[in-house]
């Protein structure tokens, strides 16, 4: 079973809201100095569940991510996890990219990597939360997809997927291969041994640019989004207290209700 994983680098969710910092003009964050971006947590519930299926069924893990050169801590992170290689995608041009193109510059790398029965992605990204990547590649590749994954097996030559649903879960047998999307209910990834840190460390991680992976430069970065940010901002939360009194307490209650139906609550 040979597995290719798609994470990304965030911004640590765990950093106070305080600490951020917006640029108006660009529309981005700013990351806070001397906090190093980390696995996307969902992202790391793949690798994990890519580690479950390699005990189980042998295989090779190839961790695949699109960012800059600063991307190789998370790819050595999954390495330390037990992963056997890693890629980044890194380019200029991929600059700006949605999660369209970001798809599409996953699909190219995936196709030159070529030998693979699974390709997992996190559920969603915890910084836009949007969850397209993983359908986009699907629908690229023209492979059987499944979303919200908490549990994936193997039986003869099929996946047998349970999936999260709002009131219990699904199970699919999928042929191979396919994309399934991991959700957080496949439970906490695993700490890096110390042994695969110091493995990790040894290891190169090579980077590919446009050229390496034949992508079309009109598919990718800026000029192929297919969404429009207007306005990024922190919004402004006001708390306010009123206390209703009343002679009697049938009269606050009274009082009260009159209060919240004037406040659209009820």
């Amino acid at each position: 079973m040979n597995i290719i994983v798609c994470v990304k680098q965030v911004l640590d969710p765990e950093i106070p809201p305080a600490k951020f910092q917006l640029d108006s003009e660009s529309k981005r964050v700013l990351p806070p100095e001397g906090l190093p971006p980390v696995i996307n947590p969902y992202d790391g519930q793949a690798v994990e569940l890519a580690l479950r299926l390699k005990e189980k069924h042998d295989g090779k893990i190839v961790v695949v991510t699109v960012g800059s050169k600063t991307a190789d801590s998370v790819v050595k992170h999954t390495l330390a996890m037990g992963a056997d290689d890693g890629v980044i995608l890194a380019d200029e041009a991929f600059e700006g990219s949605d999660s369209f193109s970001t798809a599409y510059i996953l699909t190219k790398a995936i196709e030159k990597i070529r030998d693979y029965d699974l390709i997992l992605c996190g559920r969603q990204a915890a910084d836009w939360d949007e969850g397209l990547v993983g359908s986009i590649i699907a629908e690229n590749l023209g492979l059987p997809l499944v979303t919200l994954a908490k549990v994936i097996d193997i039986a003869g030559k099929e996946l047998m997927v349970t999936r999260v649903t709002l009131d219990g879960h699904q199970v699919f047998a999928v042929p191979t291969p396919a994309v399934v999307t991991v959700s957080n209910e496949a439970g906490q990834p695993r700490l890096p041994s110390g042994w695969g840190i110091i493995s990790a460390a040894r290891k190169q991680v090579p980077v590919w640019n446009t050229q390496d992976i034949n992508a079309d430069p009109s598919q990718v970065g800026a000029g192929a989004v297919r969404r429009r940010l207007v306005k990024l901002f922190i919004p402004n939360r006001e708390r306010k207290c009123e206390i209703v009194q009343g002679e009697t307490t049938s009269e606050a209650v009274e009082k009260l209700a009159e209060r919240l139906r004037q406040a659209g609550v009820i």
